[in-house]
């Protein structure tokens, strides 16, 4: 068993008066991933040997335009989608604590759906073609989800199941030291670390090959299809060693599933992960039958 290193949640704090303003890593995993998704966007822009016809779809200084409407998307989609997926019914109750996001509650798949929409309309409104800027924002993306998942470590937040293997983090927190096979303290799965390995790192590379070495962004969509059933099927994986969340778990349903039975049972995450397998799996099949532009 390993002992969660002693890590604050917060960088630093800085107090002017009777206020205080604090740094928390979750929000700097936010500013750096943005960040370097917008130079890594901005890098594939200048490179119009990588775009079908060798024509970017979008200028450098569009990039930048866009980051703004992508920053929106991200946080109003992934608290409306935390609100609507996974606790409706305590948002039902107070609806003013929807407006409470320093509460925490964010999910990536409503944060997702944001990103696409806010995206739609500046890809609307710019004239931009959708395969290939949604290609861009699919190459970008895992890097974000790299350092949202250490930080989700770091906060010991999104911890995985019971486990006995040696790699099994104990984590200091009272609901996480309740465990099904032990008393006391238990150690649990890093499963925020192995969604930053293969969300992220793995995936992300995986893109960044293709896109750089084998062209794929001249077969409009076939990086966004890889980066949907690539995300989806990870998180379908990862989601066997992750603690669902606690909303939906019960007496007779300790676990947390959405939809179980006595020898089987699937989580809200493996639910909204199946349709982006689907959906990438198209994508893919459908940019393969188009001609290399």
């Amino acid at each position: 068993m390993i002992i969660f290193p002693d890590i604050s949640p917060e960088i630093f704090t800085i107090k002017i008066g009777s206020v205080e303003f604090a740094l928390r890593w979750y929000a700097m995993s936010y500013i750096v991933g943005l960040l370097l998704g917008w130079k890594l966007a901005a890098l594939a822009t200048r490179r119009a040997f990588l775009w079908p016809r060798n024509q970017p779809p979008m200028k450098p200084v569009q990039v930048e335009d866009l980051l703004t409407w992508i920053v929106l998307g991200v946080i109003l989609g992934g608290r409306l989608g935390y609100v609507i997926f996974y606790d409706p019914g305590k948002f039902l109750a107070d609806p003013l604590s929807i407006f409470k996001v320093w509460q925490g509650g964010m999910a990536f798949h409503g944060g997702f759906l944001g990103v696409v929409f806010a995206a739609f309309i500046y890809f609307r409104r710019n004239l931009i073609p959708y395969s290939s800027g949604a290609d861009m924002l699919a190459l970008c993306t895992p890097i974000g989800l790299l350092l949202g998942r250490v930080a989700n470590f770091i906060n010991a937040e999104l911890w995985g199941r019971p486990t006995d293997m040696p790699w099994g983090v104990i984590f200091p927190s009272e609901s996480a030291q309740v465990c099904e096979i032990a008393i006391g303290n238990c150690a649990r799965h890093p499963s925020q670390l192995y969604e930053a390995a293969l969300e992220g790192l793995v995936l992300g590379a995986v893109l960044i090959y293709l896109v750089f070495c084998k062209f794929a962004l001249k077969r409009p969509g076939l990086v966004t299809g890889l980066f949907f059933a690539g995300y989806g099927t990870a998180r379908y994986l990862i989601e066997f060693f992750r603690q669902p969340d606690a909303q939906f778990q019960s007496p007779e349903n300790p676990i947390g599933y959405v939809l179980y039975s006595s020898h089987f049972g699937v989580t809200m995450g493996q639910i909204l992960s199946l349709p982006m397998i689907i959906f990438g799996v198209l994508l893919v099949v459908r940019a393969l039958k188009r001609p290399k532009l």
